[in-house]
């Protein structure tokens, strides 16, 4: 019932308990994918942020109507465009990230498939996260995150669009995201495509949010870090690079979004 009405009354519901008393730090997550097409802008994403507060904002399937984020809200945009698509990756952080790269992934042989695919790995307080959208191939996007897997070592989250249908398997990592569905096929089919999976990391609270005018709804989720010396007085990430060096982790190409 306490659940029921936190939602009806737009309030998020948490479990009992002190991230500063038991040492930790909390980090807030939001994913979303935009749908490029015709989607949410940098005025839909900006307000997202302002309501919900996130520390890391990941985007799906951007174009060019997302580069005005820091100007609208401030903060690091960090851009990742995909070879032959006008869309990509991307990811908003309330401050700068230390590390950042650009994963390839398992693709498609088959004549007339579509360009390869990338994963945006990125590091806050020495966890690693990657921002996905993996390929519609049932076998494909599992061997994608296998290979995300395989990729990373200790506390890692994969979170985006996963477009699997059905259980997802993964050694050493639990799946963590909301259970409702976060996308409707042609606005009547309700698909479970967003989601979380971690390793070594623990999630506190999970949900879907408004969809807004995506056909995808965000997920927000928030994960409990412990707190280190390296991390005690800035708890999200220690600036690396300038600024200007890494903001748009990009992968050139004439085409790319």
């Amino acid at each position: 019932m306490r659940r029921f009405v936190s939602k009806i009354a737009g309030r998020r519901f948490r479990p009992h308990m002190s991230a500063r008393d038991s040492g930790q730090h909390k980090l807030r997550i939001i994913s979303w994918n935009l749908l490029h097409r015709s989607g949410a802008l940098a005025s839909d994403i900006s307000e997202l942020i302002e309501r919900e507060r996130p520390d890391l904002f990941l985007m799906q399937e951007v174009t060019g109507a997302a580069e005005p984020l820091p100007a609208t809200i401030g903060g690091q945009y960090y851009k990742q465009s995909w070879p032959g698509r006008r869309h990509g990756l991307a990811a908003w952080s309330r401050r700068p990230l230390t590390e950042l790269r650009a994963l390839e992934l398992p693709a498609s042989k088959l004549p007339g498939s579509l360009p390869t695919r990338f994963a945006q790995l990125l590091e806050i307080a020495g966890i690693t996260i990657a921002n996905v959208h993996l390929s519609h191939g049932q076998i494909l996007n599992r061997r994608q995150l296998r290979l995300i897997a395989r990729s990373t070592r200790g506390p890692t989250a994969i979170i985006g669009d996963y477009n699997s249908f059905g259980p997802v398997v993964l050694r050493g990592f639990s799946d963590v995201g909301p259970r409702g569905s976060t996308h409707h096929a042609q606005e009547i089919v309700p698909f479970r495509l967003d989601r979380c999976m971690v390793r070594d990391l623990q999630c506190i609270h999970a949900q879907t949010l408004f969809k807004g005018p995506s056909d995808h709804r965000p997920i927000l989720l928030e994960f409990l870090y412990p707190v280190s010396d390296r991390t005690r007085n800035q708890p999200l990430s220690v600036p690396g690079k300038p600024d200007h060096e890494i903001a748009n982790a990009d992968i050139k190409n004439d085409e790319g979004g």
